[in-house]
């Protein structure tokens, strides 16, 4: 079997790896994903992107999270997939299709690549939520693991900017134990199509503090869409204005959002870590090694 090549991208340390079907066909299942994604027996990411091509931009871009699941939307990979293009065209515009739309990408100089979003979303129907609720006040708690009684947040807003997300605002996001709160929040009944969970802290006019529970990844370095719902929140409940600075554990991304046409942009830096090939059929034999060994397989 043919080794595959693939280059392994960051935004921020939020990390991607890039197979490229333009030439040659590529169809992955979700246990192929998941085995590109796994950090210990694979190459390791939390998003496999598929490049393909497509009539209606310069290239499509098709995403997998690392549990498997194909998503319409990945902020920072975005940023990433748009850089490599504009340099294999030599220009400083390009565009991309995604499932949530087609993107426009600019390269806004020092290393830093501007992708425009598209539309922010409010309405429950659009998140999408199981009922009829007010997204800027969802109204539900959550309580310190192992301890019913304490509240640890509570009252997110809800908004999608290409993927579901709920955001909340609290105090200190620091001593949030996102790795115990963000599975329960991810897959709550009121999240049909699960959801992205922020907590965040408006530090100045124009800085908030998150940190991100990506659905399908777990806890990341940094989250573009998470960055847009951010201040879209912030700005929705009167604490922002229409611009500023999210500062993540992988560092700072800018976010505009834009009156004129509510469209969301973001802004930061992208990264070539490495290239490479692998095996995919070694890769899928480790899955299965590991599978059976914790008895997930049946005998």
């Amino acid at each position: 079997m043919a080794k595959q090549p693939f280059v392994k991208m960051h935004g921020l340390g939020n990390d991607f790896v890039v197979l490229d079907a333009r030439q040659e066909a590529i169809d992955l299942e979700p246990l192929e994903v998941k085995a590109i994604a796994d950090r210990h027996l694979g190459i390791g990411c939390d998003q496999v992107i598929v490049l393909k091509n497509t009539p209606n931009a310069d290239v499509f871009m098709q995403i997998f999270n690392a549990d498997g699941g194909e998503v319409s939307a990945c902020g920072n990979a975005s940023r990433c997939i748009a850089w490599q293009v504009m340099r294999e065209k030599k220009a400083t515009h390009v565009t991309l299709e995604t499932k949530a739309g087609v993107l426009d990408a600019f390269d806004t100089g020092e290393g830093s690549i501007t992708v425009d979003m598209g539309p922010v979303k409010t309405e429950w129907q659009d998140i999408p939520l199981s009922e009829e609720r007010d997204t800027l006040h969802l109204g539900f708690q959550v309580a310190q693991p192992g301890d019913a009684g304490k509240v640890l947040m509570g009252d997110p807003v809800a908004v999608n900017v290409g993927n579901p997300h709920v955001v909340f605002i609290v105090g200190m996001p620091e001593v949030v134990d996102l790795k115990a709160v963000g599975p329960i929040i991810e897959n709550a009944p009121l999240f049909p199509e699960r959801t992205n969970v922020s907590v965040i802290q408006v530090v100045g006019d124009d800085i908030i503090k998150a940190k991100v529970w990506e659905r399908g990844d777990g806890e990341t370095q940094a989250c573009g869409t998470a960055a847009c719902a951010a201040l879209v929140a912030a700005h929705r409940r009167g604490m922002i204005g229409r611009q500023g600075i999210v500062v993540m554990p992988g560092g700072p991304l800018g976010v505009v959002w834009r009156e004129s046409d509510n469209h969301v942009l973001l802004t930061g830096p992208v990264a070539t870590a490495f290239d490479g090939q692998f095996d995919m059929r070694r890769l899928l034999m480790a899955q299965l090694d590991r599978m059976r060994t914790i008895g997930e397989l049946g005998q």
